[in-house]
């Protein structure tokens, strides 16, 4: 099993194709690009955290998205997600907020980048979404949305390598 990241996916969510300028002629054309990205890198042995902003319209629209994505799913809830969203079957979990250890290292999930987070002190990391690669990050502060990752979900080692890389060159 792989651990993978992911946030503002927006699927079904047409606003996405002007203000983040996503290249895409149309939401068909988007969201078919965003969920093979995923199933090219996703296996469905693998767990997904997407940390907010999943995808807009009814239940069974939202569950017909998660139907068609490779993982096990859970939702750290974002400021776009609606009802619909949060109501659709298919997520292992929802919460607002979620604090994990992957291999000893205490990693925050929060769809918002915060200033400070919980033992910020002992280096521990802040993954977010929300700011669509628009936000200068604080140190150990790492942006999973599809914006700045490619369109696509990453591996831990990838989204805290990518910056190191970023950093040195």
């Amino acid at each position: 099993m792989t651990l993978w990241f992911t946030s503002d996916t927006h699927f079904a969510d047409s606003r996405v194709l002007k203000i983040d300028r996503r290249p895409f002629a149309n939401m068909a054309e988007h969201d078919g690009a965003l969920i093979a990205n995923w199933n090219a890198l996703v296996a469905p042995e693998d767990e997904i955290w997407h940390l907010g902003d999943f995808a807009r319209g009814t239940t069974e629209e939202v569950e017909a998205v998660l139907a068609q994505l490779h993982g096990t799913k859970h939702l750290v809830i974002g400021n776009n997600d609606p009802e619909p969203t949060l109501s659709a079957k298919g997520w292992a979990s929802l919460q607002h907020y979620r604090e994990m250890r992957i291999d000893g290292q205490l990693f925050i999930l929060c769809h918002y980048p915060f200033r400070t987070w919980n033992q910020i002190g002992k280096k521990s990391i802040n993954l977010h979404g929300h700011s669509h690669g628009k936000l200068t990050p604080v140190t150990r502060q790492f942006d999973v949305g599809v914006d700045p990752q490619g369109l696509r979900p990453r591996r831990i080692e990838e989204i805290v390598v990518s910056r190191r890389k970023t950093k040195a060159g």
